[in-house]
């Protein structure tokens, strides 16, 4: 069982671990989370290249996806057993291989399988850097951590897709993504050094918990309600993001307009996660969640009747509410897992969030075609809501984050 770095006795040391931990985290986030999104990037030259159909390009996105999703769980079991240090350095050298390998296919077998190899390592990042992140920080102080390490996620998947950018103009594209892939093997070899290494021993009880029956009782079968409440926020996102460009069409905005929304969104998408971290850890998870998820469900609907102009105006800050609820939710999960668990509890955690956010779409398109855009962000709007009430069942088990 891991112990949290706050339970070092010497403060040197244990500043050095944070330190270390939150280092790696970020880094890792930023690479594979850049990697991930590199793909964007790359289908339109794959298309070319190996004259691929839509389909085919598809085909490709959700092979990566699918395996970064679904090895996830697997991947906290296999940190259990054999180590973060370990799976962690090994799942960033299998990212960076499968690009390196796309860099070297042939056709578009090769490159399918190229993409599988990525995913898989992939699928490590998160519930591993996300646990050590918990292990090395507790309470508040862990919220901001993991907020900053969410926020490196969205730093990343600028970088890397403009660093592949710039390598085009120099380099054929082979030779720039197997450089790219290189990249991973370096930072592999980092992770593996510079993760710091907890000592084992069991967890505190936490006295609040003993205490109270009731306490004892939500945290109990407090995760499942937590997930519950990160799935309905994930899918709310994704069905958000598919239909504002349509709502955007119907107010008059052309391609480039969509575009600069979209951007508007993330842009604030990627502060919100840094700030409501931290104002998670000032106000309580509770109240940020309430906060964030009741004004993305005033701002979707407010969407509707506004103007262009005032739609573009307020992206920016339903950026903000509507991806800061994660790093809340993802930074409550140590509070109700136990230290030895969390590896798993990330796994599970955000395999349904990422798996609600690939399937809400196809759930909301259908009520779209019954019943038109519009209508459909009304009920996306409303069922956010459900959120609340769910958070104030947890309230007991997550109000030491705010202490």
């Amino acid at each position: 069982m891991t112990v949290a770095a706050d339970t070092v006795a010497d403060p040197e040391l244990r500043k050095s671990q944070e330190h270390r931990a939150i280092g790696v985290a970020c880094g890792a986030h930023a690479l594979h989370d850049g990697y991930t999104d590199l793909i964007y990037v790359m289908l339109p030259i794959w298309q070319a290249e190996f004259g691929l159909g839509y389909a085919a390009l598809g085909a490709m996105k959700s092979v990566f996806s699918g395996t970064l999703a679904g090895f996830q769980i697997p991947s906290g079991f296999l940190a259990e057993r054999y180590g973060t240090p370990l799976v962690l350095a090994l799942g960033t050298a299998l990212a960076g291989t499968g690009y390196i390998l796309a860099g070297f296919s042939q056709g578009f077998p090769l490159l399918v399988a190229a993409l599988l190899v990525g995913g898989l390592g992939a699928s490590t990042q998160h519930p591993l850097a996300s646990s050590l992140i918990a292990h090395a920080f507790s309470g508040k102080r862990s919220l901001k951590a993991l907020g900053t390490y969410n926020f490196a996620g969205d730093i990343g998947k600028m970088v890397v897709p403009v660093a592949a950018s710039l390598l085009f103009l120099i380099l054929p594209w082979r030779e720039a993504v197997a450089l790219l892939g290189g990249a991973g093997l370096l930072a592999a070899i980092a992770i593996y050094i510079l993760i710091p290494r907890f000592r084992d021993q069991p967890s505190p009880p936490d006295k609040k918990v003993v205490a109270s029956g009731g306490a004892r009782a939500v945290r109990s079968y407090g995760f499942p309600l937590l997930l519950s409440v990160g799935i309905i926020d994930s899918a709310t996102r994704m069905a958000f993001l598919t239909f504002l460009p349509f709502v955007l069409t119907t107010k008059g905005a052309g391609i480039q307009t969509i575009g600069v929304a979209l951007t508007l969104v993330f842009a604030g998408g990627a502060i919100g996660k840094l700030v409501c971290a931290f104002i998670g850890a000032r106000i309580g998870a509770v109240a940020t969640v309430w906060l964030t998820e009741t004004f993305t469900a005033i701002a979707i609907a407010a969407i509707l009747p506004l103007s262009l102009t005032g739609a573009m105006v307020l992206l920016p800050v339903v950026g903000i509410a509507l991806n800061g609820t994660s790093s809340v939710l993802y930074g409550s999960v140590p509070e109700l897992v136990a230290p030895d668990k969390r590896q798993r509890a990330f796994g599970i955690f955000y395999t349904g969030t990422i798996g609600a956010g690939a399937v809400s779409p196809f759930i909301y398109g259908l009520l779209g075609d019954a019943v038109g855009v519009p209508v459909t962000l009304l009920v996306v709007a409303a069922v956010v809501l459900v959120t609340l009430p769910i958070t104030l069942v947890l309230r007991p088990a997550l109000k030491n984050i705010a202490t």
